[in-house]
């Protein structure tokens, strides 16, 4: 990203940056860490150095480093309410159990559990790496990132060869791979070579000769010791997430599509950051909120159905003149609007009996408005309000953004969720506002680029509500 005294302009060369997002923000505190890395660069502080906070100030609150929200303080009064870009940055992949490595008839690997909604059979034969951190006892930890760089190796999951998968393929999608099979090659040794050693360890004690077992494993927690000075039993505070290996590309031969794992939801967060960033105060105060947990059902202290927001905001309130009060806190968020930045799912051709056509969202076709999601019978749905709904519609046409209104797809095939319910509870304005995805919660997804573009300019217009 491009560098200046004043600001950091992060919709200069927007799709490039985004591409570099995505690229170095495949876990939760890898995106934090850059958000975090920006802000500053653009003048936000955190706030444990605020002692009184002001119009203009610029202020950012985190949660343990996997959770954060920003704010650009209005000329209004807080009771007047925000203007509230609200994304997650988590997505769908394979996490590492806390007693992960075991060998295997020569074959090391690393056990995992599957977060989020997942196609498990999606995520065999890739390269994968490792993303994550590990901390030891004695407080101190260690970041761990193998699989990217040119020189890392990378890892897999191994599938059956088409010549024996004959009960393989008689079995449903959801039965072709188990949870419990999708364990990631991480290292092996040769059974020859072992045997050899073993014929040359034939007069050494018969300890020694069991000690020898499981050599694959030693040698992989050896080279970890070596590397990053972890010890096994460190792996029981670990948290290892296993993603795609590779980097965010370009797609199709006129490059109009974007290629990338974790777009459902970094592509909103992305844009919603950077429209934030990109932004001069207003009347009313801006905020980007960027949260955790969303693809397990919006769980954990980091999120949204914890309290970690209207905390967040309690103590900016605090910092304020008159002080901390509930019903101030209160009407803040009742009088706020929201944009709940998530992702709505693409119309698809190759499927198109999946979704109702006049209502679908389209690659290309601008900002996404979703009035309700949930499932079948509008379950776990916000419904926005239509005086909302037509407000915003005046907001993006006086600023030129092109945007369709859409559901995610035929009433009785499905849904899903997102934050907005969660939101909704506080009685503000809230309607789920994002990119058009195909291929959604893949190791892979597809964007397009028009949408990116038409997200960041919706979201820039949104925060200078009145």
């Amino acid at each position: 990203m491009r560098k200046s005294k004043k600001t950091l302009p992060l919709g200069d060369n927007l799709i490039e940056n985004y591409k570099n997002f995505l690229n170095n923000g495949k876990t939760e505190r890898e995106c934090v860490s850059q958000i975090i890395k920006a802000a500053e660069a653009n003048g936000y502080k955190d706030i444990s150095t605020f002692k009184t906070i002001k119009s203009g100030d610029k202020v950012y609150v985190t949660k343990m480093n996997k959770a954060v929200a920003l704010f650009q303080i209005g000329s209004a009064g807080i009771e007047e309410g925000m203007n509230i870009l609200g994304a997650h940055i988590d997505s769908p992949r394979l996490d590492a159990k806390q007693n992960p490595i075991y060998e295997k008839d020569f074959i090391t690997y690393l056990n995992t559990h599957y977060y989020g909604g997942i196609k498990k059979y999606q995520w065999v034969t890739l390269p994968l790496a490792i993303h994550g951190i590990v901390c030891r006892t004695d407080g101190s930890s260690v970041t761990v990132n193998i699989g990217e760089d040119e020189i890392d190796p990378v890892f897999c999951i191994s599938d059956i060869l088409p010549h024996l998968a004959q009960d393989q393929m008689k079995k449903t999608g959801a039965e072709i791979v188990k949870g419990e099979d999708l364990d990631v090659i991480i290292g092996s040794i040769n059974p020859s070579k072992k045997d050899e050693k073993a014929d040359d360890e034939k007069k050494k004690d018969k300890k020694k000769k069991k000690d020898e077992k499981l050599t694959s494993k030693k040698i992989i927690l050896e080279l970890l010791r070596k590397k990053y000075d972890i010890e096994e039993k460190d792996l029981e505070s670990a948290e290892l997430e296993i993603v795609p290996a590779g980097k965010a590309r370009d797609c199709g031969f006129d490059r109009s599509l974007i290629l990338g794992y974790g777009q459902d939801d970094r592509s909103c967060a992305y844009t919603s950051f950077a429209a934030l960033m990109d932004s001069a105060p207003e009347f009313k105060t801006s905020c980007c909120l960027c949260v955790d947990k969303e693809e397990i059902g919006s769980v954990g202290a980091t999120g949204m159905g914890s309290h970690v927001f209207e905390n967040a905001v309690a103590e900016l309130i605090a910092r304020m003149p008159g002080g901390y009060s509930d019903l101030a806190l209160r009407r803040c968020l009742s009088n706020s609007n929201m944009l709940s930045s998530d992702v709505n799912a693409a119309y698809d051709p190759i499927n198109a009996g999946l979704y109702d056509k006049d209502n679908a969202s389209f690659l290309g076709g601008g900002l996404v408005f979703n009035k309700y999601t949930g499932s079948r019978g509008k379950s776990g749905a916000n419904d926005a309000n239509p005086e909302f709904i037509a407000k915003l519609r005046g907001c993006m046409n006086n600023a030129t953004v092109n945007y369709q209104m859409a559901e995610l797809g035929k009433v009785d095939q499905g849904g899903g969720g997102t934050i907005a319910y969660l939101a909704s509870k506080y009685g503000m304005n809230v309607i789920d506002a994002g990119v058009a995805v195909l291929s959604m919660h893949a190791p892979w997804e597809i964007t397009a680029r028009e949408d990116i573009i038409q997200a960041y300019n919706g979201y820039r217009a949104f925060l200078k509500l009145k």
